[in-house]
């Protein structure tokens, strides 16, 4: 009868099944937490609290609704089931400078991959080696370097993922002695752990300095310089050799040895030649590639905000600002580099679940319900019996169970990292070298692909099957585990 409701019942029948359970499960995790009678260790209002809460999960891991609807709703709830006296009170996580930092260094990030400024320097930083072995080490050097610059692993996949097919095709289908699959690894699993090193190396590392600030103690971003780039780095080699022994890259293959010049795939004006060498159609006369105006501006500003970040941790300036400054440069009129549309292309729902959960654990803290949480893990768990490094074995399992359920890092810590650290409040363990170490467990562990973005762009477009990324997702765990372990009972002890 032209009522659509035809096409409304086809297209509910292309619900996928798990979105369907995930708005029941939350529904009734809900209406349960609301009804029925708390028990003796909560109140009415930690109870309807741990429903809001534990619905949210549901949503955020089922993802029936956008990031941004179900963030919106779980703060919605706490005000309108009488857990907070007002809204503002329900809405505090998005308060937080940690929404805004993050929102500018998303921009900062698209705003370098926007003008080209991450591909020119990929190919400033990559030499084509002879043999798979070094150029797999030319790689992993090349995007630990443009980490510095460009927050994003996803951003830095992207843009070294045509790199990679045209060393691997230089080197012949049948010769390449694993270089593809192993550069894929490092681009997928490794990449992410390049992040962690700086304050503003990403999300992970953001999420992990707000709360360590707010619950812990103030952090500069020099302190965390300090504290993260040695073990970072440590870490990022050791599963860059990983990946080359996983894949077993040989090193007697030669570039060019089954032919001619490789084409421009990607459209970007160079070419790789026989001998390895790429081509630059335009120089500025010395052999390099000269930069555009767009490209020097936004690496004098990124430059600028780089010394204000280690400057201000002298004099107390909020990490925030140079941060603010600099997207307020770029968007300048006579400028123009970050327009509206870069900020509609922001990854808001990331951004909106960070702020729901910092509301919610505001909330949890005020009703009494995490205090709750722990006391019913205690009962289970005898951590009253256990040593002091059994009882960090223990979150640390924790984290990584809840790392697992999760597509993005960042939000897994949001959610594991003050649980875990309540429970090393409770306990008299360190809270810093946890929060560290919790932060280089989560961002090292990739078991499924959907757990970080870049394995799961590296998957599509590499030779990586999902028994490669579960198997080095474990292998990449491990170090992390062993790093996180060294550090905390060497480096970490001297530097604090």
């Amino acid at each position: 009868m032209g009522d659509g409701s035809g096409e409304r019942r086809g297209l509910t029948a292309t619900v996928p099944s798990r979105q369907v359970a995930g708005l029941l499960a939350a529904a009734v995790v809900l209406v349960a937490g609301t009804v029925l009678p708390p028990p003796a260790a909560l109140t009415v209002e930690g109870q309807r609290t741990l429903a809001v809460f534990l619905s949210a999960l549901v949503l955020w891991l089922t993802r029936p609704v956008p990031y941004v609807v179900s963030s919106v709703l779980s703060v919605t709830l706490l005000f309108a089931l009488g857990t907070v006296e007002s809204f503002s009170a329900a809405t505090t996580g998005f308060t937080s400078t940690l929404v805004f930092f993050l929102l500018c260094l998303l921009l900062l990030g698209n705003a370098t991959t926007s003008v080209g400024l991450d591909r020119r320097l990929a190919r400033r930083l990559l030499t084509a080696d002879s043999t798979p072995r070094r150029a797999l080490r030319s790689v992993a050097g090349s995007v630990l370097a443009l980490a510095l610059v460009m927050p994003s692993a996803m951003a830095r996949a992207i843009t070294f993922i045509p790199i990679v097919k045209r060393l691997a095709g230089a080197f012949g289908p049948d010769a390449d002695g694993g270089f593809e699959s192993a550069a894929f690894l490092v681009l997928g699993h490794v990449n992410p752990i390049a992040s962690m090193a700086l304050m503003t190396g990403g999300g992970m590392a953001l999420v992990t300095s707000e709360i360590v600030a707010t619950s812990v103690r103030p952090i500069t971003w020099v302190d965390w310089a300090v504290l993260m780039v040695p073990p970072t780095i440590l870490l990022y080699a050791l599963a860059a050799l990983a990946a080359g022994l996983f894949a077993r890259v040989g090193g007697k293959a030669t570039v060019g040895a089954h032919g001619a010049p490789r084409p421009d795939a990607d459209g970007d004006g160079i070419e790789v030649r026989a001998d390895g060498d790429e081509t630059h159609p335009e120089t500025d006369g010395d052999g390099t590639a000269s930069l555009t105006r767009d490209q020097r501006l936004v690496g004098l500003v990124l430059l600028g905000a780089v010394a204000s970040w280690i400057g201000g941790s002298f004099v107390g300036l909020p990490t925030v600002v140079p941060a603010v400054a600099a997207v307020t440069v770029l968007s300048l009129p006579s400028v123009g580099v970050i327009t509206g549309e870069d900020i509609t292309d922001v990854s808001w729902g990331i951004i909106f679940l960070i702020g729901a959960m910092l509301s919610i654990l505001d909330v949890m803290n005020a009703t009494g319900a995490i205090t709750a949480v722990i006391d019913a893990l205690t009962q289970w768990i005898p951590f009253a019996a256990l040593a002091d490094w059994q009882i960090v074995a223990v979150l640390i399992a924790i984290a990584i169970g809840i790392r697992i359920l999760f597509s993005t890092g960042s939000a897994a810590i949001v959610v594991a990292l003050p649980i875990v650290l309540e429970f090393a409040s409770v306990f008299g363990i360190a809270r810093l070298p946890l929060a560290l170490t919790v932060l280089l467990v989560v961002g090292s562990t990739t078991i499924l692909p959907f757990n970080t973005t870049a394995v799961l762009v590296s998957m599509d477009r590499g030779p990586l099957s999902h028994r490669d990324v579960a198997a080095f997702g474990l292998v990449t765990m491990g170090l992390s585990i062993v790093v996180a372990a060294l550090a905390w009972l060497v480096y970490w002890p001297l530097v604090s």
